[in-house]
């Protein structure tokens, strides 16, 4: 908390001196939060008491039957119940930073009513100042503004974090999604949880588009536009629903830029994939120009990301258990991620997805969940005791008691 303190206290000092005396204050400021000072200053007032509203009719025609508007109402009961458990308002806008959906926990949805955090509010930084939403469109990629990095005095006392939405089908950027909160509850996760329900928001779009397949060949409305990468237990790789053939190499590769959406660099990309392998950096740049071939140039250098939506398995899983879907995330769980495969990434990141799964079934041990575990994991035997433990003390026997004894004999042998 202290930490939190001092950058409070940095941040608020940057931007009275940004007020006071103009740019001087550079140097202690991120460059993007200094150019969007600059944008803000000539038309945000002081005094601002709340961001102003668009036409409310019009702000309600855009939405209604909208792409956006259909896949939050697909995931809407999660993005909720993210709301509430963290207490935080979450947002989504149109491309001009208009706000089109809010819901917040219960001391979240006041602050935002106060500032016209609600639907029609607008929240480029021209209107209402620097803050994350604004930054996220402007850069295409996701962003973060903490306290007085906000322009406007009267989101001081907020922290939002705040990532891009694209059209699954063409890649056009269709708004953003935001999380937000009081500055005093920021967290290194909150970055990684609007990425999570940004993706989760894509997938869940309506998919009614044609668009080519693979190599230009004209295709049927695909299934799964963009990347489809299914990495734990049996291994998949579709591009706009087609199925995709790589080397075992080419496959990690694509895993670990599927999994790291903003991009790496030729030595962190070296590092998670050879870590202390002697294997050279032409080596690999070889192996990337390969696979961008493969993808039909749809991967970018400088740093290394995929030019197309993406979804994995992985994602699902993780979201689902920070959704408490425990049951649905051993559905998604098909066992250890690319068995066998020497990136050390790779390997960390398989491990995390698999104690995570353990985890949450140790805390809520749903009979039909844990022998679906079970089958993946035969000889686990603290999960099954752990359900069986919860199943002892009931009325009625449970019709999963006798096949979870079954597997807890076996792996006993």
């Amino acid at each position: 908390m202290r930490d939190l303190d001092q950058r409070r206290r940095d941040t608020l000092a940057a931007w009275t001196t940004f007020v006071e005396d103009g740019d001087r204050v550079a140097p202690r400021v991120r460059p993007e939060i200094l150019a969007s000072w600059a944008r803000s200053g000539p038309t945000v007032a002081p005094d601002l008491i709340g961001a102003p509203l668009a036409d409310e009719q019009e702000t309600s025609t855009f939405w209604s039957g909208s792409p956006l508007q259909v896949a939050v109402e697909r995931v809407e009961a999660d993005l909720r119940r993210t709301a509430e458990d963290g207490d935080l308002v979450i947002a989504v806008t149109d491309p001009d930073t208009r706000l089109l959906w809010t819901y917040g926990g219960r001391a979240m949805r006041n602050k935002a009513e106060t500032v016209n955090f609600v639907p029609g509010g607008r929240w480029d930084d021209r209107s209402v100042g620097t803050n994350a939403l604004d930054l996220a469109n402007r850069l295409d990629r996701p962003a973060t503004v903490f306290s007085a990095e906000h322009f406007a005095p009267i989101v001081h006392n907020w922290v939002c974090w705040a990532a891009p939405l694209h059209d699954p089908a063409s890649g056009a950027r269709l708004g953003v999604i935001d999380i937000s909160t009081t500055w005093d509850r920021t967290h290194p996760i909150g970055m990684a949880t609007v990425r999570v329900l940004a993706r989760m928001v894509e997938q869940a779009m309506p998919l009614s588009r044609m668009h080519p397949a693979v190599g230009g060949a004209p295709g049927a409305a695909a299934d799964e536009p963009g990347l489809l990468l299914r990495l734990l237990g049996a291994t998949e790789v579709r591009v706009d629903g087609q199925p995709l053939l790589l080397n075992r190499r080419q496959t990690e590769i694509l895993a670990l830029l599927a999994l790291h959406p903003d991009g790496l660099s030729l030595e962190q990309l070296h590092a998670m994939l050879y870590g202390d392998h002697a294997v050279t950096f032409s080596t690999l740049k070889a192996e990337v120009s390969h696979l961008r071939h493969a993808l039909s140039g749809q991967l970018a250098s400088r740093p290394y990301r995929l030019l197309m939506p993406i979804a994995t398995d992985v994602d699902r899983v993780l979201t689902l258990l920070r959704c408490g879907r425990v049951a649905a995330a051993v559905d998604a769980y098909g066992g250890d991620l690319l068995p066998g495969t020497e990136s050390p990434a790779l390997a960390e990141t398989g491990e995390y997805v698999a104690v995570a799964v353990r985890e949450a079934l140790l805390a809520d041990p749903q009979p039909d969940a844990v022998l679906r575990f079970s089958e993946l994991a035969p000889y686990d035997t603290a999960v099954l005791e752990a359900c069986l433990d919860r199943l002892d003390g009931e009325r009625v026997r449970h019709p999963a008691v006798a096949l979870l004894k079954a597997r807890l004999a076996v792996a006993g042998r």
